[in-house]
């Protein structure tokens, strides 16, 4: 990451959240305020400054147009990116807000507060949906699941983290994690679930009932902030003890470390995995940008040999005694034959319905099918095209079918074709066109096998009556004892 950009923010930063659409602009939350930030900008773009007490926990919906914040009046807002005042605002809690987000349905808000309470609310009528107090300490933190639109996820200062369904009056699921929990993070697959507390991070398998998988105790103090990247292939952790430590989902061990001036108290990742942001307890941002890949173009060059390197010894003439040896030919592959020898299929189909394959030698392609039949691998090459490559192929397909020497490996591929794409017929126009046109190619051939059958029968009678016969006439001659057997042939 190239040198770290700090922007002083007006008190202790309790939450950053990254947009998910682009430009990737990044809503911070500190004191009374939600700046949002340019991927680049040091200023901010965008600023709602409209509460009357401090704010927390601004979140973006999945389209990026919206935020919902918490606050410390225990109202929970809801604004519109491109605006200014509030589009509503949620009364039901008696304390401060800290935990706010979006179901993935979009249409509705959970909450919770420092009132042991968890709230779903919906965003049209701006109603209370349903209220669970099932935690006896402040729910501090929470998250959407992104499978399930009922699903949530709160965790507490009472050490539980709570999967609720808000079709259920009750939580389902119930999690002891053993010291107030600061942060809690869901998988994008739903199956796992990561909270954080104390000194601890631990992951949980929520399909098999909430069994811990691995506890890490890589931080000294306490652990406030977890974050995934894109890939969910790394694990960001932040803590008071002033270091952001990365963990590989695969084996959870640290892999790199950040180490900051102060104590850490909200960490955000950029959906690309370029921008690094973390919120300190001194109201300092830090934000980190990837460093672009240089290519080092000078050291990759190689010094090219002198002129007469190339020239030397084109004018000797050999002698009578010399022995010429002759350099083998290098065989040159085509495009097909090299990937067919790499067993990529898909592309080697590809390779052969370009335009000029297709109809100066199609041969080839016939023959690139017939041998990806043969290996078993026609079907899957076939399978998985969009659009543009079904209508090739059945262009191809109802213009050769009908040539003899093809006839056996089309009839085979459109046979293929017709049993995948059967069921998205009538999805697009052009390739139920070019079905319509197969189906009027082999009905016009078959009536013509047909025709000539008639014929041939008719011709095959003509002959008949043409052929010449053969009469065996047989005389016994009997001279001293032998039998002689005489055949005469007569013509008609």
């Amino acid at each position: 990451f190239q040198t770290p950009v700090q922007i002083k923010e007006f008190g202790a930063i309790n939450n950053i959240d990254f947009s998910p659409t682009p430009p990737y602009n990044y809503a911070v939350t500190a004191s009374s305020r939600i700046h949002i930030y340019g991927r680049y900008s040091q200023e901010p773009i965008k600023t709602f400054s409209r509460f009357r007490d401090a704010a927390y926990g601004a979140t973006y919906r999945d389209d990026g147009r919206l935020l919902a914040a918490g606050s410390e009046d225990g109202s929970v807002c809801l604004l519109d990116v491109g605006g200014k005042a509030p589009l509503r605002q949620f009364e039901g809690h008696t304390k401060p807000v800290h935990v706010v987000g979006f179901l993935s349905d979009k249409y509705r808000i959970f909450s919770g507060g420092d009132d042991y309470s968890s709230n779903v609310w919906d965003i049209p009528s701006a109603t209370e949906i349903i209220s669970y107090s099932e935690h006896t300490d402040y729910v501090r933190c929470g998250c959407p699941s992104k499978v399930n639109a009922d699903v949530f996820i709160t965790g507490s200062y009472d050490h539980t983290v709570k999967l609720f369904d808000a079709r259920t009056k009750s939580s389902v699921m119930t999690i002891e994690h053993g010291h107030p929990v600061e942060s809690v993070l869901l998988f994008p697959s739903g199956g796992l679930l990561v909270s954080a507390g104390g000194r601890y991070v631990k992951v949980w398998d929520v399909l098999k009932g909430g069994h811990l998988l691995v506890s890490l105790k890589n931080h000294h103090k306490t652990v406030t902030c977890l974050c995934l990247n894109s890939s969910g292939q790394r694990l960001l952790s932040g803590s008071l003890d002033r270091h952001v430590k990365i963990y590989s989902t695969t084996s959870y061990k640290v892999v790199h470390s950040f180490n900051y001036a102060t104590s850490i108290l909200s960490l955000a990742l950029s959906p690309e995995d370029e921008t690094i942001v973390v919120g300190m307890t001194n109201g300092v941002l830090n934000v980190k940008h990837r460093k672009p890949e240089e290519k080092n173009e000078d050291s990759q060059k190689k010094r090219q040999p002198a002129y007469r390197t190339y020239v030397k010894g084109r004018t000797y003439m050999p002698k009578q005694e010399d022995f010429c040896v002759s350099k083998p030919v290098k065989r040159v592959l085509r495009k097909y034959d090299k990937l067919l020898r790499s067993f990529e299929s898909s592309k080697a189909l590809d390779a052969v319905l370009e335009p000029p394959i297709m109809v100066h030698t199609p041969e080839v392609t016939v023959a690139v099918m017939q041998e990806l039949h043969r290996r078993g691998t026609l079907r899957s090459a076939l399978a998985g095209r969009d659009e543009k490559q079904v209508n090739l192929l059945l262009t191809f397909v109802a213009r050769r079918v009908i040539e003899p020497r093809f006839t056996p490996v089309l009839v085979t591929v459109a046979d293929m074709i017709t049993d995948i794409y059967q069921p998205v017929v009538g999805q697009s126009a052009v390739v139920d066109k070019q079905f319509l046109k197969l189906q009027e190619a082999i009905g016009k051939e078959i009536d013509y096998q047909e025709e000539l059958l008639e014929v041939l029968g008719m011709m095959d009678t003509l002959f008949a009556t043409f052929t010449k016969k053969k009469d065996t006439c047989l005389e016994q001659n009997k001279n001293n004892g032998v039998t002689e057997i005489i055949e005469t042939n007569r013509n008609y």
